[in-house]
């Protein structure tokens, strides 16, 4: 981006504008912001604060709650201007104006420039929460099978399965600790649970064919650089356990530890997720061949036009040969009503779930989304 090649330029001209504009409010007696981000660019921030109340006529006679800069900033500021009209005008630090909750989809996920700090214990929204009346499979899974002889099936214990069930998603995070490391550092925890549930199966009395449980604990980090036209922006580490919290033989599990990678632009988001498996005993392995079928790494694209978001999986086994095999998601999420958005989900390939890491199978889902990724 043009403006990355000027941040001395830029940020010492900002910094000139916003204290020429300081003090020459202060000796007049009084605040007269023309805009929100005039407020950011103050250094101070009891001057900034005060430019907020001046925007907002807070009177002084009244006891009254101030309204905080981050709404006073999300009110004011104007989505329809781009960051190359602020950064012309020469009104915009370049920190507060090119990543804040507005124009940074990765600052809305993961709090990461100062402006977009929340606190910690905030609980929100992790990965995508929806509910798929109707997910259908291609090719059904009745006898599960794994590297480990202790976890196969038998055909006396195969359960009889409809090729349509239900399939439902809840996650959620919070943030335990902010700027460890200075200014930057935060280290988040999650939770994911997503369950596959055999709910027009009245044969078998409506089982819940599959849940996987998925804690994981993360050090996130903001970045700033260029690749391939994409900002980079974050950089964390996660440690990831997922299991389906059965008994053998229909238990499976594992830990990971994942690097992740954020890049960004305008509507257009993507996280790249390479990943190590903490190696077990092969007797208590449920799973030992997992990532030769569900992978190594995976590559998630999020792109948002209009009132519609789009999301594409990507992950594979980094090997060649008969180990070449991984699996491909699509989400759409469209609006129908009001708040209320409608969900189509494709998935083809190796592990849809645990219980089908080794299965190859398409899946198709339809239904509504309550939280997305952004």
């Amino acid at each position: 981006m043009p403006f990355q090649n000027k941040p001395v330029v830029l940020g010492l001209s900002t910094v000139l504008l916003g204290s020429a504009s300081m003090m020459q409010l202060h000796a007049a007696g009084e605040i007269s912001p023309a805009s929100a981000d005039a407020c950011v660019a103050l250094q101070s921030n009891a001057d900034r604060l005060a430019c907020y109340d001046a925007l907002f006529k807070v009177p002084t006679t009244d006891v009254q709650p101030l309204v905080s800069e981050r709404e006073a900033a999300l009110s004011l500021s104007s989505e329809t201007d781009s960051f190359a009209d602020k950064v012309k005008n020469n009104v915009v630090a370049v920190e507060a104006a090119t990543f804040t909750p507005n124009t940074s989809l990765l600052d809305s996920r993961w709090e990461l420039s100062p402006e977009s700090k929340l606190g910690t214990w905030q609980v929100r929204a992790y990965q995508p929460v929806y509910v798929l009346p109707a997910f259908w499979t291609s090719k059904k899974h009745e006898q599960p099978t794994s590297g480990n002889p202790q976890n196969v099936i038998s055909p006396d214990e195969a359960m009889p399965l409809d090729s349509t069930e239900m399939k439902y998603q809840l996650s959620l995070k919070t943030k335990a600790f902010e700027n460890i490391f200075g200014n930057n550092g935060d280290l988040w925890v999650g939770y994911t649970q997503s369950s596959r549930w055999q709910m027009y199966n009245s044969d078998e009395s409506r089982p819940f064919r599959e849940t996987n449980y998925e804690p994981e604990a993360s050090l996130m980090f903001r970045t700033n650089y260029e690749m391939f036209g994409l900002n980079g922006r974050l950089l964390g580490l996660t440690f990831n356990h997922q299991s389906n919290g059965r008994s053998d033989p229909w238990s499976r599990s594992w830990n990971r530890v994942m690097v992740n990678v954020g890049f960004e632009r305008e509507n257009f988001a993507m996280i790249v997720r390479p990943w190590f498996r903490i190696s077990e005993n092969a007797e208590d392995d449920n799973n030992p061949d997992i990532e030769n079928y569900i992978g190594r790494g995976d590559l998630t694209a999020f792109y948002r036009y209009k009132d519609q978001d789009f999301s594409l999986m990507l992950r594979h086994s980094l090997k060649g040969g008969d180990d070449s095999r991984g699996a491909a998601q699509f989400d759409w999420n469209f609006p129908i009503s009001g708040r209320l958005r409608g969900k189509f989900q494709l998935f083809h390939g190796y592990g849809e779930s645990l219980i089908d890491y080794n299965h190859k199978a398409t899946y198709v889902g339809l239904g509504v989304s309550l939280l997305d990724w952004y």
